[in-house]
């Protein structure tokens, strides 16, 4: 009898023992879902869509919601952006993606974008976006550039700086991107019939490719006298085979975008005008809108997307600057649309420091 009631004592406090365990195991926190801005590669460029990014996720209190922001760069690489998409499409904590699309040309990456929506995630494009004839209807929107208005913009400046004409060359990462194609389509169209395209360079995002195809096309074509810079690096690497051979009296240097490098050779006198976008926006209102998407809130979506339906309804234009050297210059403000803003050196730079931005 003794015996049994020992027994039955244990039992009973290791009953007791399971229950006070179980009562006292730690529920696991849900784990926050994913709004990821996917580059198309890693340039300085994207510094400022990322802390655009990161500002919006702190003044919109995205962990609040239960969600968090993440920028992936990309290696220019096709095939990155794929497997990129891939793994996103194999997570279970991807809410909502925004991409700078690599090629605008390549199914592969819309038929990826498509599979994403079609599994419930959020998708539109920064930067660059899809083939709009074919592959629309692989994101929801894009916010970005008018790309071919701000290739126009740089063409209308190297035109008023060359007003006597000559021969000009372009060097891009990619030249298969729609922001690529559409810029250079639009410088030609700024341009007119006063300058003879002698060259289109993709260098693949290689600095050393894109330093050496400078170099090769002013071999090549001796009467160069506009060099034109599509992607951000660009520019710089203008400048670096300019100063090294000594034909900057013989040649206008232009290009999109200002990284650091490049606002410091406008500063010296190497760069005659940069068009410069707004990847700070880009990356803020990205997240914006892929937020209002993933929490179906409607007013927002409308408040960036104002005229959905309607012809180009699904596009959020981000804004164009126009950078011109302080002193002297051809350029006027009036040469431009009247959306663009048209800035000095100087206040160009007063605005980067407004925004703790070192580039854009």
């Amino acid at each position: 009898m003794r015996i049994r009631s020992m027994i039955a004592g244990c039992l009973l406090l290791g009953l007791a023992v399971f229950l006070t365990g179980c009562g006292s195991a730690e529920v696991p926190e849900p784990v926050a879902k994913r709004i990821i801005i996917l580059t198309n590669g890693n340039s300085p460029y994207w510094d400022a869509a990322a802390t655009g990014a990161r500002d919006a996720a702190a003044e919109l209190k995205v962990e609040e919601a239960g969600l968090t922001v993440m920028v992936d760069r990309n290696d220019y690489e096709v095939e990155g952006q794929i497997n990129k998409l891939k793994q996103y499409a194999n997570s279970t904590d991807v809410a909502a993606v925004g991409i700078s699309v690599t090629d605008a040309e390549n199914a592969a990456i819309a038929d990826e974008l498509r599979h994403l929506r079609e599994s419930g995630i959020q998708v539109v494009t920064i930067d660059s976006d899809v083939d709009r004839e074919t592959a629309r209807d692989a994101r929801f929107a894009y916010l970005g550039t008018d790309n071919v208005q701000g290739g126009r913009e740089l063409g209308v400046a190297a035109k008023g700086l060359l007003p006597n004409g000559g021969e000009y060359a372009t060097f891009v990462g990619l030249k298969g991107a729609a922001n690529a194609i559409e810029r250079i389509s639009g410088v030609a169209d700024g341009l007119g019939t006063s300058m003879i395209s002698k060259e289109n360079m993709g260098d693949g995002g290689s600095a050393d490719t894109a330093r050496k195809n400078v170099r090769d096309a002013l071999d090549r074509n001796p009467n160069l006298n506009l060099l034109v810079g599509i992607w951000s690096y660009n520019t710089p690497a203008i400048v670096d085979i300019v100063k090294e051979l000594g034909i900057r009296e013989k040649v206008k240097i232009v290009g999109f975008d200002a990284e650091p490098p490049a606002i410091e050779a406008m500063a010296d006198g190497m760069v005659d005008v940069m068009v410069v976008q707004n990847p700070y926006q880009m990356g803020y209102q990205g997240v914006k809108l892929l937020k209002a998407m993933v929490e179906e809130d409607q007013a927002t979506i409308d408040e960036i997307l104002p005229d959905q339906g309607s012809d180009g309804g699904d596009l959020c234009r981000t804004g164009l600057k126009v950078v011109v050297p302080d002193g002297t210059t051809s350029l006027k403000r009036e040469m431009f649309d009247s959306n663009t803003e048209f800035l000095t050196l100087s206040e160009f730079r007063a605005w980067l420091r407004e925004h703790g931005l070192s580039g854009s």
